[in-house]
């Protein structure tokens, strides 16, 4: 399991809605619209791990 960095949610790297790839490491979402966030301001999110 992963930890959705936008909204803080579990996602199973296997059903997750999707990923980014961001400085060589992938991100799992639980929804597209997480994903969009984290693109938008990855850096915003990775600190917040």
């Amino acid at each position: 399991m992963s930890k959705d960095l936008v909204c803080g949610m579990m996602v199973d790297e296997k059903r997750a809605a999707a990923t980014a790839v961001y400085q060589g490491t992938t991100y799992y979402f639980c929804a597209l619209m997480c994903k969009r966030a984290f693109e938008q301001a990855p850096e915003k999110y990775i600190g917040k791990k």
